[in-house]
């Protein structure tokens, strides 16, 4: 059975936000306290976009009247799953008990 590495995509909403640097850090730091007991071993990144007219890379954090919507990344690994699908599950499983009430959806899922 092989190994996959899967990613996540979540939306966080952050109250009292001033900046998108604030939001981002309070969005990353409030994810990692909830999966640190269970798990820890999730890698949390900033999400990216691409805009669709230069095609540069955008954060993925928007700022409106204090309130913030921070797209974050989250990265596990699985190991012997049955196929990609699996994988997913098995990753939005884990991650979904830990982060309750956060939307996520299956960005990647990549074999090792």
């Amino acid at each position: 059975m092989p190994d996959y590495v899967v990613t996540l995509e979540s939306a966080w909403i952050v109250k009292d936000a001033k900046s998108l640097d604030d939001a981002l850090g309070i969005a990353i730091a409030e994810a990692g306290k909830r999966l640190n007991p269970t798990a820890k071993f999730v890698e949390i990144e900033a999400g990216i976009l691409p805009c669709p007219f230069c095609r540069k890379d955008l954060s993925s954090t928007l700022v409106v009247a204090g309130t913030a919507l921070v797209g974050l990344l989250l990265q596990m690994k699985v190991f012997r799953a049955e196929s990609e699908e699996h994988a997913a599950r098995i990753a939005k499983s884990v991650i979904g008990k830990a982060l309750r009430d956060i939307p996520l959806s299956v960005l990647e899922v990549k074999q090792l």
